[in-house]
């Protein structure tokens, strides 16, 4: 059952300062001139949460293409059916900057930072005996600001930091800053503050909130990513004694009547029924077939994107617990009578049943996106103790991932070869989650690994947005990424 009332507040939304000029040309989202004061609009504690609730709604828009940059970019993913949209142009590495998904995913970033900005800056002199949850709601921003720039250098690489509200002089004045510097200033300092403003758990209406929890998990994936191992270590030990727990089936993972349980660290929250409130990933990674809709339940049409690889598929043992809703079985399904329908022979012939529940109506899924759980924290652990010259503790953690999954655990690994042995076991268990693609950047391997698919080395970011470099129209500070231009 949905409980965080992020979904249901779209209205809202018009009452915020921060609201997308008329103009298509905007670098950033800034307040239109008819726009109602901001000193009406923040003043009570329930100003300040349905503020919060518009960044987390800008997210969940966001990540409804996420999976386009973290799984179709990697090896696990393909586009066996479907060659002429994002998806296809991203897994045939010829995604160019004037691509509507380029332009997208960067204002949606640029939205909920500006939205987060301006929420920081009210509440700041905001009396804390009326807005009752300023530290909360101080923690939400700074998360939320912090995953948006985190995401934001990993597509984009270098992007300008703007960290208050700005005019519009200032705006076109924005130089793309170095990764380093925006990991340093922004997002490692937004996740400190964020693990000690936020409550480690919520109940009722307010359940699917970030918590500390997912704070240090978050810093924890940003240390690896910049190869701070030591910290990494040090902060993703905190999350492992703050009572997660691995589930005990691994299915129970993709049933999305219950998404909050022990393995869950935060999500992007979607809900049925409310519009546009349901994610498009139950239509969107189904083969065509009308059988297995009505099997399954599921109204509307399957998009046939995101298919897991034959490399993908091999690399699972047969008796993994994990195999079956991974990659599901090659050109069919299983129907109640053990009987195996097959899929037409134009159609996408494998698919991931992570995403697969009922569906009322098309594209409206109540299937959430996981952006951590505790089996992500538990193997970026081992990684990051593997990298600090402890294997054998190393090894004691990804052997509770195998574990739950029934495989044999791993012992008397040298270092390189639990390197391996923990990077496969990532793929094998975060797969069509939004990590593999990422995984293979930080740790060098991009471009030895997709090269056969089309990858130039400069491609381990994505082409920024023709429409800023256009608006900007300065290459001293605004340039293309190199090779895009």
């Amino acid at each position: 059952m949905k409980r965080l009332d992020i979904i249901q507040r779209v209205a809202l939304l018009v009452a915020l300062p921060i609201v997308m000029q008329s103009c298509s040309n905007d670098f950033i989202e800034l307040p239109p001139q008819s726009t109602v004061s901001i000193d009406v609009l923040y003043k009570t504690d329930k100003d300040f949460q349905d503020a919060v609730v518009s960044c987390y709604r800008t997210m969940q828009q966001q990540y409804q293409s996420f999976w386009i940059f973290g799984d179709v970019r990697g090896d696990d993913s393909e586009q066996q059916v479907v060659k002429n949209d994002a998806w296809y142009l991203s897994d045939a590495f010829i995604l160019e900057s004037d691509n509507n998904l380029i332009r997208d995913t960067w204002r949606n970033y640029y939205r909920l930072i500006n939205r987060a900005n301006t929420i920081l800056e009210r509440i700041e002199e905001a009396d804390p005996s009326v807005v009752t949850n300023k530290d909360r709601h101080i923690g939400e921003s700074r998360f939320l600001r912090a995953l948006a720039y985190f995401d934001l250098v990993r597509i984009f690489g270098p992007v300008p930091i703007v960290t208050r509200p700005i005019t519009p002089e200032e705006a076109y004045q924005m130089s793309r800053e170095d990764v380093e510097r925006i990991y340093n200033e922004v997002i490692i300092p937004d996740l400190l503050d964020a693990e000690n403003k936020l409550p480690t758990q919520y109940t009722g209406a307010n359940i699917g909130r970030a918590t500390s929890g997912a704070a240090k998990s978050m810093l924890g994936k940003v240390y690896l990513t910049i190869h701070d191992f030591a910290s990494a270590e040090s902060k993703l030990q905190e999350v492992t004694t703050m009572g997660y727990a691995l589930l005990e089936d691994y299915n129970a993972l993709f049933d999305y009547s219950n998404e909050h349980h022990s393995e869950y660290i935060f999500d992007i929250e979607y809900q049925e029924g409310l519009g546009d409130q349901g994610s498009v990933f139950t239509n969107r990674f189904m083969p065509i077939s009308g059988l297995m809709n009505e099997f399954y339940g599921v109204t509307g049409v399957g998009v046939e994107t995101n298919s897991p690889s034959e490399e993908l598929m091999a690399l699972f043992e047969d008796h993994d617990a994990r195999k079956d809703i991974t990659v599901a079985i090659r050109g069919g399904f299983i129907n109640d009578e053990g009987e195996f329908v097959a899929f037409p022979q134009a159609t996408s012939q494998t698919y991931t049943k992570k995403y697969l529940t009922p569906v009322a109506m098309n594209n409206d899924s109540r299937a959430n996106w996981k952006v951590t759980r505790y089996a992500d924290v538990l193997l970026m652990y081992a990684e990051a103790l593997n990298e600090n010259n402890k294997t054998t503790d190393a090894l004691i953690y990804l052997n509770q991932i195998r574990e739950r999954a029934g495989v044999a655990a791993y012992s008397g690994l040298s270092q390189d070869e639990a390197r391996e042995r923990i990077s496969d076991e990532r793929r094998l268990e975060l797969s069509f989650e939004g990590h593999r693609w990422f995984d293979l950047v930080r740790t060098g391997r991009a471009f030895e690994v997709m090269e056969p698919f089309g990858m130039n080395e400069y491609m381990t970011v994505f082409p920024v947005p023709l429409e800023q470099i256009q608006i900007i129209n300065n290459q001293e500070i605004f340039p293309q990424n190199p090779g895009y231009n």
